[in-house]
């Protein structure tokens, strides 16, 4: 079982707007840094895309993960279990549903200790998230974001 620390963040330069996510996957000596964009999403969408890619990114299951986020949104659908509220609703009224459900198989393969921290509060991952972020939101070579323009006709 190997140990993982993750950093994540996302950002819309507007909202809805262009947007980037990013994310920083340390393990051991070993450091991968990933990020992407869409031309136009939400702030939340672009958070819950960095965790889901970071997850993806990971070769195998069963890892111990500490996850860091800025978003309260991200972190508390888990600490304070907001998604068993979802789902008993059938995901009703629920902003994102597209991501939340690619993201819930990828959090059942690993154990993961969901860790809410202050953005901009010179933590160098997460600074440098940020940085990754919008470098991603800023590029000129953005696609759409289906699931958002498929649930905001």
């Amino acid at each position: 079982m190997a140990f993982i620390d993750i950093y994540t963040d996302g950002s819309a330069l507007g909202n809805p707007g262009p947007g980037g996510y990013a994310a920083v996957l340390l393990s051991g000596d070993r450091r991968l840094e990933i990020s992407g964009g869409f031309s136009c999403t939400t702030n939340n969408r672009m958070e819950l895309m960095a965790v889901v890619e970071a997850l993806q990114a990971l070769r195998g299951n069963d890892h111990t993960i500490r996850l860091y986020s800025d978003s309260k949104y991200v972190v508390d659908a888990f600490v304070k279990d907001w998604i068993g509220g979802w789902k008993r609703r059938a995901w009703k009224n629920v902003k994102n549903i597209d991501l939340w459900q690619r993201l819930l198989p990828l959090t059942h393969q690993h154990q993961i200790t969901w860790c809410w921290i202050k953005g901009h509060a010179e933590i160098p991952e997460n600074e440098r998230c940020d940085v990754l972020a919008k470098a991603a939101a800023a590029s000129s070579t953005l696609g759409p974001d289906l699931g958002y323009l498929g649930n905001s006709l």
